[in-house]
């Protein structure tokens, strides 16, 4: 039914969401900044989802909350 992928507006996969325990969406985008899944590209990318985390569980604003998620179209089933 994808109740939860249509709430946050889920359109690609991956696409990640990170929802504070108060279920304020905190980031919403891609993984990390590279469209590749060579592992040597790994530490050129900007991890967006780390950060988000780690800086949520400081305290801090999250820098980067938003992203351009890149992957696959989500396939909803029809109502």
């Amino acid at each position: 039914q994808g109740i939860v992928g249509r709430a946050y507006g889920a359109r690609t996969t991956p696409q990640m969401v990170l929802i504070s325990p108060t279920g304020v969406l905190v980031y919403h985008g891609a993984i990390d900044s590279i469209r590749s899944a060579s592992p040597g590209d790994i530490p050129k990318a900007i991890p967006y989802l780390r950060q988000a985390i780690e800086e949520s569980l400081a305290g801090k604003a999250v820098s980067t909350a938003t992203s351009v998620p890149y992957g696959c179209s989500v396939k909803y089933a029809s109502n």
